[in-house]
């Protein structure tokens, strides 16, 4: 099927680099990216007791294939993916439900991890709202989501998306951890509970 059928209007792309973070360069170089399709809401107008299967099936699969390609390609491979996240925008005239759809059914999620060589849960986050909204995707590491340097998030937004018939997919990728990560990590974390945080810090 053409992209025309599938409803897709266009994908976009956005890439940073953080060359200093309070006046250093970050000891591990890393470059943070998103990748988004601005879709036609394929149930506009139904009811919110429509079963949404059929269209998840249609759509997911493929999103997931483009988006993923966009990050490969431009991130240097999936060796070089260490983080990622998924978001999703909602035009006003559709549900929440609708952009839920397309990010947190396996047609997508499991094809994400699998196009990325992860095994992580892909953390994420997802709005209703007019175009040019900002979204915040939280991001983690692919494979150790107990991996606290890799905690991070990016900015997406489309000036012009999404229209209120539209869905804003969105993936991102990051290629290291953050700036001068030096929090610990939840592997090595002392064990602190409410009755014993007294002893911890006296």
């Amino acid at each position: 099927m053409n992209d025309q059928g599938l409803g897709i209007r266009k994908i976009a792309y956005y890439s940073e680099e953080i060359l200093l973070e309070n006046g250093l360069s970050p000891a591990v170089p890393a470059v943070r990216s998103t990748a988004a399709a601005v879709v036609a809401n394929p149930w506009l107008g139904g009811k919110a007791t429509d079963d949404l299967n059929e269209e998840v099936i249609r759509l997911a699969p493929v999103l997931a294939r483009k988006l993923t390609d966009v990050l490969t390609k431009e991130l240097g491979g999936v060796e070089a993916i260490q983080a990622f996240g998924k978001a999703a925008i909602v035009g006003a005239d559709g549900e929440i439900e609708h952009g839920a759809a397309l990010i947190h059914t396996p047609y997508f999620g499991n094809l994400v991890r699998e196009y990325f060589d992860g095994e992580s849960i892909i953390c994420f986050a997802d709005d209703r709202a007019d175009a040019g909204a900002p979204l915040v995707v939280p991001l983690w590491h692919k494979n150790a989501a107990a991996t606290r340097t890799h905690y991070q998030t990016i900015t997406a937004r489309i000036s012009d998306a999404p229209r209120p018939g539209e869905i804003v997919v969105i993936l991102g990728a990051s290629t290291g951890p953050r700036p001068h990560s030096r929090i610990g990590d939840r592997i090595t974390d002392p064990v602190v509970k409410a009755d014993t945080i007294g002893e911890l810090i006296s």
